[in-house]
């Protein structure tokens, strides 16, 4: 005789079709809370930051709150007395070299007039450019008597200014062969150096003084035509700025007098 084994039956649990609901309301909750800790992170509030700050420190075992910190910078303005000291000199060195040629301009205003002298200005100093013609006679070195006059008005400004002065001779490219000047540069060195010695006889300080000569290199007009040719005989007197710039700034070869 067969028995079968009856059958264990189980109540199936009822499945909720809304369980899923309280999940979302979880993570709605904890969503909106991680909002407004951001919120609250991002507004730099003191007030807001200390009571947010005490609240996590109650929650995580009263530690204390934490001090606030800004987030703002300061665009304060960094201190620079060496800049701030070079500025200042070099707008008085400026203010000086430009009062130096206008009186220069002044001491000179005939020959100016007459195109035979050029006062300039730039950052290597002041600059008085000086026609050979009212110097010297044509392929001669020694200053006339006309020209000393002129010279000895310039060594007046130059005499107590304190700043260095480079004295430099110019020729045309015409070659010149006698036994004073086998070339154009002994030419104008030694004018050059005629300048200087006329300066130190006024008075200016030897140690200030330089004489350089650079023949028929640095032209200032075509030597293609006599016009051209004698604006390049020349002799340029240059007070050298006791600031320069340092791009200007260049050694030079230079003769002393002795």
């Amino acid at each position: 005789m067969q028995y079968r084994r009856a059958r264990r039956k189980f109540d199936e649990e009822v499945e909720n079709p809304e369980r899923w609901l309280i999940s979302y309301s979880d993570f709605i909750t904890l969503l909106f809370a991680f909002f407004v800790v951001m919120y609250a992170v991002s507004s730099v509030n003191i007030g807001k930051y200390q009571v947010f700050s005490d609240a996590l420190g109650d929650a995580f075992g009263g530690a204390g709150a934490a001090k606030p910190v800004t987030t703002q910078v300061q665009n304060l303005p960094i201190p620079n007395p060496g800049l701030r000291r070079r500025t200042e000199l070099l707008r008085k060195e400026k203010e000086h070299m430009t009062k130096l040629a206008q009186d220069l301009l002044s001491t000179l205003a005939p020959l100016v007039k007459e195109g035979k002298v050029r006062v300039t200005q730039n950052s290597r100093g002041v600059s008085v450019e000086i026609n050979a013609s009212v110097l010297f006679d044509p392929g001669e070195a020694r200053l006339t008597a006309a020209s000393t006059e002129a010279l000895r008005a310039v060594a007046v400004l130059l005499k107590d200014d304190g700043h260095d002065v480079q004295v430099e001779g110019h020729t045309d490219n015409q070659p010149i062969r006698n036994t004073l000047y086998p070339s154009n540069w002994e030419l104008s060195s030694v004018r050059a150096a005629s300048v200087v010695r006329l300066f130190i006889d006024a008075g200016v300080a030897p140690a200030r003084l330089t004489a350089v000569g650079h023949a028929a290199n640095h032209p200032v007009a075509s030597n293609a035509s006599s016009e051209g040719r004698a604006r390049n005989r020349r002799v340029a007197v240059t007070i050298l700025s006791g600031l320069p710039d340092t791009v200007t700034e260049l050694p030079t070869p230079a003769v002393k007098p002795q």
